[in-house]
């Protein structure tokens, strides 16, 4: 460190400049120096650190901001500070944006981690990198020669840059060592295009320690960005990373095509699949450990054009269980969804798309009815998520274990809550009637549009109108929106007029005060951070029971519950977004008027 950085990370200029820009308070301050002393101490003898700093004194007391109560000085807040006072940028990494090539070939290793440099982007001759300590001259003037380029850095925390350096520089070893090993080995019979060039000499083994390693760092990456879903698609020349965040697929990585027979053998063999089959579809699961959680990987393996896709669902338990507080549903409607699930008997049906959070609905519902007096047994295609105060069931059809026919045995077995991963033909749909009219709660999702159209669909499958009136409770459908970030929502006025010509009725055509994000550290300048779900609840009464009949017409029976005090899908939307939870895009994104 030269004369003007120790000058700049000096325990005065750091805690100065976070009393200006209001960070901390003077007792804050002096607080800070009576522990200091201490601390370092402390530090020092753990001897996991290179050098014991203000700043990691700062993050080892883990104090609240002052300008933000209950929010933590973190390492981002403290370079965020140091930046703003020194005039420069403060860039919160976002690893999806970055560009594996300009990270890993711009300069070594050996370069990045001693100086703690990370090359983020180039453009028009100009090289952005990311550094703790932007007045090292002697760096910049080395990344200048090295890359022939001008060097713009920005400032970047010292934790991040240090496991963004490890994570991109070791998987592309791991990548790269592979790619090595596989090189002129043969051709690849999984592409459709190739298929009659025979002639294989076999493949990568799937235990070898950079497979091991690339999939690990693939697992890890994914719960760091809070994936729902891995996707590893084969093309003719590459394999594409993608994962799903936040609702949105987003491309993380482009590997060479000459791996991707090894990782998804390496996949196969950790979800106990059948690693020679390539030709048909397979489906196992992975369980695996994040900070001391337990967490379920669904693994999916289809054949396509190019070699086989696969699919990852990551089922997180505090994302698959959590209280129905907290899922979106407002106050009435919880009241009127509660009064549903507290029936002693009955077909409770929640309907939506795939991946519109029926599961996450199903689950926590299970878990808040859930207790030592009750039976609770579910039958699922597969099993997402394993929990030990339920009886699970996986359908099996070739033994025989349909939603269908397992419904018959389960009744024997005494339960009192049942609940059908879907009722997708008319034998399932039978045996729920059954069940239901023999005083058990029947919980199920369905594939419509919205609550009324699940009636009518019940009748296209082949259930009488009589049997639906007898067992029939209710219907709930569901929407997942992006909820705005929270740690940088900002209010905005819209008049009403103009959202109403969007689509969006509000009520009024004067001006509303609406929310979104602007873009922060926490969202990574997305302005969301993770998603609501949006309901619409029908309760089965006496009115539409009596519209129940073989040529029922949904909208009649959208009419009838609106009047009954249903709130539809956009208008439930509507509420999220004048409470400031969601943004008026996201709304017409997952919604339409229809009623």
């Amino acid at each position: 460190m030269n004369m003007i950085s120790k000058e700049k990370f000096s325990p005065r200029a750091v805690l100065t400049h976070l009393v200006k820009g209001g960070y901390l308070s003077q007792d804050q301050v002096r607080h800070v120096l009576s522990l200091r002393e201490s601390v370092e101490k402390k530090l020092a003898r753990k001897g996991a650190l290179a050098k014991v700093d203000m700043i990691e004194v700062l993050k080892a007391l883990v104090m609240d901001r002052f300008d933000k109560p209950g929010e933590p000085l973190d390492e981002d807040s403290i370079y965020e500070a140091l930046s703003s006072a020194w005039g420069f940028e403060y860039m919160k990494i976002n690893p999806l944006k970055l560009d594996m090539e300009t990270v890993t070939k711009t300069i070594p290793k050996h370069f990045a981690m001693k100086h703690l440099v990370l090359p983020v982007s180039v453009k028009d001759g100009e090289l952005t990198v990311a550094m703790s300590d932007p007045f090292d001259a002697e760096v910049l003037d080395d990344l200048k020669r090295v890359s022939q380029m001008r060097i713009r850095p920005v400032i970047t925390s010292r934790s991040d840059i240090e496991r963004y350096i490890n994570e991109f520089f070791g998987f592309r070893s791991s990548i790269a060592a592979a790619k090595s090993q596989y090189a002129g080995t043969g051709i690849d019979l999984g592409n459709l295009e190739q298929f009659v060039r025979l002639g294989s000499y076999g493949e990568i083994n799937s235990s070898d320690h950079h497979i091991i390693n690339a999939v690990n760092h693939l697992f890890s990456y994914a719960f760091d960005q809070r994936a729902s879903d891995i996707h590893i698609e084969p093309k003719r020349d590459v394999t594409i990373i993608r994962m799903r965040i936040d609702g949105s697929l987003n491309t993380v990585y482009e590997l060479p095509k000459t791996i991707h027979s090894a990782l998804v053998t390496r996949i196969k063999a950790l979800s106990r699949l059948d690693m020679a089959e390539k030709r048909r579809p397979q489906d196992g699961r992975i369980k695996t450990d994040q900070d001391g959680t337990e967490v379920e990987i669904r693994v999916s393996t289809v054949p396509v054009a190019f070699g086989e896709k696969v699919v990852m669902r990551v089922l997180h338990p505090d994302i698959m269980f959590q209280d129905l507080e907290t899922l979106g549903f407002t106050g009435e409607d919880l009241v009127r969804y509660e009064s549903l699930i507290n029936r002693p008997h009955g077909i409770v049906l929640v309907c939506g798309p795939t991946g519109s959070g029926k599961s996450t609905t199903l689950y926590s519902t299970l878990r808040r009815l859930s207790g030592p007096e009750l039976n609770i047994t579910t039958v699922e295609d597969p099993i997402e998520m394993v929990h030990e105060a339920f009886n699970q069931i996986a359908v099996q059809p070739q033994v025989g274990i349909t939603f269908g026919t397992i419904l018959r045995n389960i009744l024997r077995q005494d339960p009192d809550i049942i609940m059908l991963g879907e009722m997708r033909d008319l034998e399932t749909a039978e045996n729920a009637a059954q069940a239901a009219m023999t005083g058990h709660l029947v919980l199920s999702t369905l594939h419509t549009n919205d609550a009324p159209s699940a009636i009518t669909r019940l009748m296209d499958i082949g259930i009488p109108p009589y049997i639906i009136q007898a067992t029939l409770a209710g219907v709930v459908a569901q929407r997942l929106v992006k909820r705005v970030c929270p740690h940088c929502v900002a209010t905005y006025e819209m008049k009403g007029s103009k959202l109403k010509g969007l689509g969006v009725d509000v009520g009024t055509d004067g001006p509303v005060t609406l929310s979104r994000g602007t873009g922060c550290l926490k969202c990574r300048g997305t302005g969301y951070l993770g998603r609501l779900a949006i309901f619409e609840i029908l309760t089965y009464t006496d009115a539409i029971r009596n519209l129940t009949t073989q040529d029922a017409d949904v909208a009649a029976i959208g009419r009838q519950a609106l009047q009954e005090g249903m709130i539809n899908l956009r208008a439930s939307g509507i509420g999220q977004l004048l409470a400031g939870r969601t943004t008026w895009e996201e709304l017409l994104r997952v919604t339409w008027e229809s009623h």
